[in-house]
């Protein structure tokens, strides 16, 4: 059996465009994308996934692989993975931003740790939430249903026969706003229990100046505000699930599922 030149591409486009577009979404999506995960791993996990589902992908055109038009079929499947996964770690890193404001209204700005899963700076309360949401997302395979929108999206957005629009882009500007809302709102009743709380103090410390309130104020605001993060949990499978519910249909919508 002879392999032609022209085979060998056609073969390779079929493999490779699909391994673009899953691998990078590996390398940006929550959980299989961070840092605690191996890049071997997830290396092994988008090869596998491409090598199942490029034999059901429609045919990909046929165009010379050392040429701009490959190379603009290549970016546009960079740009798929990335908008999917990064999309995803804007929904992550609500919770995330939702714990900052309340370790800094409780006092806990400076109880600072390293975040494993990103490298950088985060507060405890900020980790806890991370921790507590990465947990809940695997738990009811999540990521099983981000992998299934990447791989249904080869149906809509067929390599070499589609072009991002502006409005994606758009839409991610728009989740960014959400995200800081969002967190606001989700952090509110603890800031505003807070702001009454310090609001006494002052009151106290008017009424009798002899009180040391940094000494009565601090570990008191701190205590209320872990009871209220406490209480607080109660609804958070509530939360999570909404979220989780407009972050697949966001995505769901930039991919034209």
């Amino acid at each position: 059996m002879e392999l032609t030149e022209a085979q060998l591409y056609v073969f390779i486009q079929q493999y490779f465009l699909p391994f673009v577009r899953i691998g990078v979404m590996f390398m940006v999506m929550p959980v299989i994308g961070s840092r605690i995960v191996n890049a071997r791993v997830r290396l092994v996990l988008a090869v596998l996934v491409s090598i199942c589902v490029a034999p059901f992908i429609p045919a990909i055109p046929q165009v010379p692989l050392l040429s701009l038009q490959a190379l603009g079929f290549i970016v546009q499947e960079v740009l798929v993975g990335v908008v999917v996964g990064f999309s995803f770690q804007i929904f992550f890193q609500m919770f995330v931003l939702c714990g900052q404001y309340m370790a800094m209204k409780m006092g806990l700005g400076f109880a600072s740790m390293n975040d494993p899963t990103n490298g950088v700076q985060t507060t405890v309360v900020s980790q806890f939430f991370l921790m507590l949401t990465t947990l809940i997302f695997v738990s009811v395979d999540g990521h099983l249903v981000l992998i299934s929108l990447i791989v249904e999206s080869f149906q809509t957005l067929q390599p070499g026969h589609f072009y991002l629009q502006p409005s994606v882009f758009m839409q991610i500007v728009n989740l960014a706003s959400w995200m800081f809302a969002s967190a606001l709102v989700l952090a509110l009743p603890v800031l505003t229990s807070l702001l009454f709380v310090n609001m006494a103090f002052g009151v106290m410390s008017r009424a009798a100046p002899q009180l040391n309130i940094f000494a009565v104020g601090f570990p008191f605001t701190l205590m209320c505000g872990l009871l209220l993060i406490w209480v607080g949990l109660s609804n958070f499978i509530d939360i999570f699930n909404n979220t989780m519910v407009f972050g697949f249909d966001a995505v769901s919508r930039m991919l034209k599922l």
